[in-house]
């Protein structure tokens, strides 16, 4: 009796490990608290629509989605989440025509996955949609904010990434390819990555999902991608137990290695993708450079942050970090933060890309007496105000700068 009940036990073990495996292979880098999906889970096949259902109530103020909070005359918590990582500021026409246009911030809440759109200037806050996609992992969103790319997992062990077109306005949503690894969006459309054992293929599609072709191949099986401009921007999944590579695609999709090997190594392509802020681990610390694509240069910043808490202009004269106040050395850096197993208590800084210095923006604390873990920075066309997300409970932030 006694063996069997070891037996059945060690084989709960296992599935629970391979569950939680499958989880942080393909989304290890993403951000936010790990939701495995419950209740209707059901969700349309391919080239279907998902049906309209509401989990919210339609009512901001005083309701489950909660009103906008304004701490500070710069300082407004959008939403207290959780909300899912990934969201995007866009410009929008003003309800009046004589005013100019507003500032709007979209995202998805993660319990029901409805979108909402916070317009800045105005201070409101609508559902766009109330179509029900549960369990959502992350989105990326068109630039336009006309579409979002959400995954999720599903199946009886959760080892099944789906991927789901979302259009902005929750009017229509078709399912994409099966176990897309990576998903990525830029001006020139959108790129996917899938992986197996003989490597990993990038594939590039228009805004719609028409028009794919074959961005570049690699014959490395864990990798991150990201549109830079004309190029592409490929690292290894980072760790800091593994060196890793960067590398930017050339003439006929050929990869060639502009940072690396790193241990822990993770980075951030500017718009053009001139430039990328590379963050790797240096015994006990963190390191973060700048590096020009082009000629090859580095350059060692002053802050002690990862890549992934990070944002560029779209101008790409500055970025924003979140930089922890204190780094706890006992933790193995990415790989327990990406995990949950260590939260940082950030301050948002500035770097000036020419001038190479670096400018404290925002203590968080000081306004708000809580702690900012900061994750899936994004700032408005004209850099006027950076968004963010606060790992620690998902709540959602507005600064103007």
């Amino acid at each position: 009796m006694n063996r069997t009940l070891v037996i059945i036990a060690a084989t709960a073990l296992l599935l629970i490990a391979g569950v939680l495996g499958v989880y942080f292979y393909f989304f290890a880098g993403s951000t936010g608290v790990t939701v495995i999906p419950t209740g209707n889970t059901t969700l349309p096949g391919a080239g279907q629509a998902t049906s309209s259902g509401s989990t919210e109530s339609n009512t901001v103020s005083g309701g489950a989605v909660g009103e906008p909070v304004k701490v500070s005359s710069r300082l407004v918590q959008i939403d207290q989440g959780p909300v899912v990582p990934g969201e995007v500021v866009s410009v929008v026409p003003a309800a009046n025509a004589s005013s100019s246009p507003d500032i709007a911030v979209h995202y998805l809440k993660r319990e029901s996955g409805n979108v909402f759109m916070y317009l800045l200037n105005a201070s409101t806050l609508t559902r766009t949609s109330n179509k029900t996609v549960p369990g959502i992992q992350r989105a990326v969103w068109l630039p336009d904010a006309s579409a979002a790319i959400v995954q999720f997992l599903s199946g009886a062990d959760f080892s099944t990434i789906n991927t789901y077109r979302l259009a902005g306005d929750g009017s229509s949503g078709t399912m994409m390819a099966g176990n897309i690894a990576e998903v990525q969006a830029g001006p020139s459309g959108i790129l996917s990555v899938t992986s197996n054992a003989n490597g990993s293929v990038g594939t590039l599609s228009s805004a719609d999902g028409s028009k794919s072709s074959q961005a570049f191949s690699t014959p490395l099986t864990s990798v991150r991608a990201q549109i830079a401009g004309n190029s592409y921007l490929i690292t290894t999944k980072a760790s800091g137990k593994l060196p890793g590579d960067a590398f930017m695609t050339g003439a006929g999709g050929v990869l060639r290695r502009v940072v690396g090997p790193l241990n822990g190594l993770s980075a951030l392509a500017s718009p053009s993708g001139k430039l990328l802020l590379v963050s790797y681990v240096d015994g006990p610390s963190l390191r973060l450079e700048l590096v020009n694509t082009t000629t090859g240069a580095v350059t060692q910043l002053p802050l002690s942050t990862l890549a992934d808490k990070c944002v560029w202009t779209a101008d790409e004269t500055s970025a924003y970090c979140g930089v922890p106040v204190s780094i706890n050395t006992a933790y193995l850096y990415p790989d327990d933060w990406y995990q949950g197993a260590v939260h940082f208590s950030d301050r948002i800084w500035k770097i000036d890309v020419s001038g190479r210095y670096a400018s404290l923006v925002l203590n968080f604390e000081d306004e708000t007496k809580t702690s900012l873990d900061a994750v899936s920075l994004a700032v408005d066309p004209g850099n006027q105000d950076l968004v963010f997300l606060n790992k620690n409970d998902g709540s959602l932030w507005v600064y103007q700068l």
